[in-house]
């Protein structure tokens, strides 16, 4: 690999990366670096600080973008009486979270999604374009207040109780998606949430079948995976939990590599090519063609909140594939990302970069 392929991959790795580090890292002078990165923006390869690389690969994120309100436990949770915590505000949406984890790892991502003309709608679309994400096709209704979702969770950082106040996800309707459609189709991969209406999400799997475009699916939850057609045709991944691929199985219990088996097999024959069920401490089970496997999770010293986890998993996945590694590696990225996002407050980690989760992943093929 000559110099110039090692600077481009090593910005891939880490866009906020200095000169300083570049060159210890390919072993130049940092003057010597700096003609070299002058060439390679004269050529157009990289596109200003924090160095943008051309050749980034571009993911449309379409789904929900919400004001999260968590309520940390102080003590033993108990039903029927107060409980005292202490509450954080933080930025949300299963779509959302993607596009920002995937940002926050080098790649370009568009959201496609909608928020109310109130302070919670324009603190989170400052707060998302902050963190590097495409809002230009988000849409503010001035009539709708911004999603929120309200999490309580207990001592151990896992969810005791959730609401949630989703009702403008309706806004995000065949139409608003048509129209914004080009972003859609240009985009390297597309990952759809299924926060939205049955018919937007037939519509999108649909369509995306017929133009050939890879769909990356996340089912949220089992009310959520409850609204996918039955034709799952044009679904080239989907990543469900024990109980949403259990309720996509039609009722395959997973209980052990049988179970996962059984069922993977049996989403598959709706139509999905690929899928990836997350067991939680249990890791995760991945069937890719003719591939399949387990992964264990490594353990987390401190879970300080679980939300977000399953967004960090997709991303790093999504990151994994895009960049050419096999679906093991891509897994193994995918559990990182979840394993930072379970040790912070925020639905993304807030210094995650791709050369940090490269570090993490021991084994694998190259990047």
């Amino acid at each position: 690999m000559n110099k110039e392929s090692q600077i481009l991959h090593y910005i891939r790795l880490n866009p906020y990366i200095s000169q300083q580090e570049l060159a210890e890292k390919v072993g130049l002078s940092r003057s010597a670096t700096a003609n070299y990165i002058s060439n390679l923006m004269k050529r157009g390869e990289i596109k200003g600080r924090a160095y943008v690389l051309r050749e980034s690969s571009t993911v449309a994120c379409i789904g929900t973008m919400n004001f999260d309100l968590k309520a940390y436990a102080q003590e033993e949770l108990h039903l029927g009486t107060a409980n005292p915590v202490h509450f954080t505000q933080a930025t949300g949406g299963v779509g959302r979270n993607v596009a920002e984890n995937l940002a926050r790892l080098g790649l370009q991502s568009v959201l496609i999604s909608c928020v109310g003309n109130d302070k919670e709608g324009l603190w989170l679309l400052e707060e998302t374009r902050k963190s590097g994400v495409d809002i230009s096709q988000v849409k503010i209704l001035p009539d709708e207040r911004t999603g929120t979702y309200t999490a309580l969770l207990n001592l151990e950082g896992d969810l005791f109780i959730s609401l949630a106040n989703l009702d403008i996800c309706e806004e995000i309707g065949i139409k608003m998606i048509d129209e914004r459609w080009s972003h859609v189709a240009a985009a390297d991969a597309v990952c759809l949430d299924t926060n939205l209406s049955a018919a937007s999400l037939a519509y999108v799997i649909q369509r995306c079948h017929k133009e050939h475009l890879l769909l990356y699916v996340d089912p949220v939850s089992l009310s959520d995976a409850k609204k996918l057609p039955a034709d799952l045709t044009g679904i080239d991944t989907i990543f469900p939990n024990r109980f949403e691929a259990t309720l996509l199985s039609d009722g395959i219990e997973i209980q052990g590599k049988d179970g996962c088996q059984q069922a993977a097999k049996q989403i598959k024959r709706r139509g999905v090519n690929n899928v990836v069920i997350t067991l939680g401490e249990e890791g995760v089970y991945y069937s890719v063609q003719d591939e399949e496997g387990f992964l264990s999770v490594a353990q987390v010293e401190e879970v300080v909140d679980t939300t977000g986890t399953g967004d960090g998993f997709t991303a790093g996945y999504l990151y994994g594939v895009l960049h050419g590694t096999s679906v093991k590696k891509a897994c193994q990225l995918g559990l990182s990302v979840s394993s930072l996002t379970l040790q912070s407050n925020h639905s993304v980690y807030p210094h995650l970069n791709a050369e940090q989760i490269e570090s993490m992943v021991d084994g694998g093929d190259e990047v």
